[in-house]
């Protein structure tokens, strides 16, 4: 192995990095013709509480971030455990990932998925690259979440996960949480 990361081997990049849980949302916007695309997407993330900011990495040769990068807007659907076909479906290259899913059209004209606990809708705010991937920057124009209570779709070592029934109690900590998450300043994170 070398110093700049050269010598790590991709299976064992992948494994090590599959201990990390992860939610998996579907990423989706029209295309020129008005065609609804999409894709499933677990590196996703929150940036910044103000401004707004999300990101995703999608790979270079994404023909979904292609379509996404020319529309310049995008909407995040978090996906519900129930879910799982779904999200297989548009990870997968079939050529009509919405055909069968239930969705609609938003008042900001993107595609939303209709069971998603929750939706972000962004606008491209800056794109990064990032090996393989870019590392998009979206500015959160709206968002919303289910009425219904549901638990998330998680992936974690290569496969679907949920939460246990009996673990979805805030932890104690929470609150401490929650105020160092909405409270960081520059400093904090040293």
């Amino acid at each position: 192995m070398t110093a700049d990361g050269s010598g790590i081997d991709p299976r064992q990049f992948r494994n090590v990095l599959g201990q990390f849980c992860t939610g998996i949302t579907v990423i989706t916007t029209f295309d020129d013709d008005g065609v609804p695309i999409g894709f499933a997407c677990q590196s996703f993330a929150a940036l910044s509480l103000e401004p707004p900011l999300v990101l995703f990495c999608p790979t270079k040769a994404s023909r979904s971030w292609a379509a996404i990068e020319k529309s310049g807007r995008f909407c995040v659907n978090v996906l519900a455990e129930q879910q799982r076909e779904l999200c297989a479906r548009f990870g997968s290259r079939e050529p009509d990932k919405f055909a069968g899913a239930a969705w609609h059209t938003s008042d900001l004209e993107l595609p939303v998925l209709d069971e998603a606990l929750a939706t972000i809708e962004c606008k491209v705010d800056n794109v990064i690259d990032g090996g393989d991937h870019y590392i998009v920057i979206g500015r959160v124009q709206t968002l919303s979440e289910s009425t219904t209570t549901g638990r998330p779709l998680l992936f974690y070592r290569g496969q679907y996960t949920a939460i246990e029934p009996e673990k979805t109690t805030p932890a104690p900590w929470r609150a401490d949480l929650e105020h160092f998450l909405t409270t960081t300043t520059l400093d904090t994170w040293l």
